[in-house]
């Protein structure tokens, strides 16, 4: 008996893909946005052979060489460190009123399992983008005609904005949960807020103080810019010396805003390290 012959049919030659394939269109996408900046800075009419001349760079220079030397005196000091003080407890109080209030308008913006229907999820969503969609300068300014002048109007403002921030990301981690334990506890009988409680809640925990850290470390730059609406702090201050030409005055509060910020990026770092250990 023969053995089969073998076969000598060719493979068929791969063809190179089609130029509207899934990666050429992520080229053709990339291409775009190059075109899109390029068009920006044409329509813009940016001066830059203005802005790099020589009077324009010896201006500069003399304007930065006003900053020298900081005022130091203890008097002033201590004024900025308490303003110092009032911005950290600003930036804290915001952040800490955010996560309770994203909290508790994540989970009706979330789908828990696959049979949720979730009635009020495009609703608390819709919110949450409004909440967000209003820079944090914007709620103080309108805050500050209830409120008044001063710090409360600048934490309301941290809150309101981080809410709508924290609210969406929450509601992201809680619905991209690992479905098996919850839906083992469900097959138990166990009620909903026991199963967020002991299913749900310990998986997204860690993902959700990273994001509450982050945003505790941007609403410290934040709270440092809202006093320029009067919203106490850093930024108050920094707005009337400035608008007043304290150029020394001016160079002290900017050094506190820098340590101020890299005191909690370092401290908020440490923190998030320890978590994902």
């Amino acid at each position: 008996m023969s053995s089969p012959s073998p076969d000598h049919t060719a493979a068929p030659q791969q063809l190179p893909p089609p130029i509207f394939d899934a990666r050429c269109k992520a080229c053709w996408f990339v291409l775009g946005l190059l075109l899109l900046v390029v068009a920006s800075f044409w329509s813009l009419d940016l001066q830059w052979v203005a802005f790099f001349s020589l009077d324009a760079l010896r201006s500069m220079a003399r304007f930065g060489g006003e900053f020298f030397p900081p005022d130091l005196s203890p008097v002033f000091v201590r004024k900025v460190v308490q303003a110092s003080v009032e911005t950290l407890a600003m930036s804290a109080l915001g952040t800490l009123l955010a996560v309770v209030f994203g909290l508790l308008l994540a989970l009706p913006a979330s789908r828990l399992h696959a049979a949720d229907r979730s009635w009020l999820r495009q609703p608390t969503r819709l919110l949450l983008n409004a909440l967000r969609s209003i820079p944090e300068l914007v709620w103080a300014a309108l805050l500050l005609v209830a409120a008044g002048l001063g710090p409360f109007a600048g934490t309301l403002a941290l809150a309101l904005h981080t809410t709508g921030v924290l609210g969406r990301l929450f509601a992201e981690a809680i619905e991209n949960a690992e479905p098996g334990p919850a839906a083992a506890l469900r097959a138990q009988g166990n009620s909903t807020p026991a199963v967020l409680l002991y299913a749900t809640l310990p998986q997204v925990l860690p993902q959700l103080l990273s994001y509450t850290l982050y945003r505790w470390e941007n609403n410290i730059r934040a709270a440092a810019v809202l006093g320029v609406v009067g919203a106490g702090g850093l930024g108050q201050m920094l707005a009337f010396h400035m608008g007043l030409f304290h150029m020394g005055k001016t160079a002290t509060i900017l050094i506190a805003m820098l340590a101020l910020v890299g005191l909690v990026d370092g401290l908020s770092f440490a923190l998030r390290r320890r978590l994902t250990r």
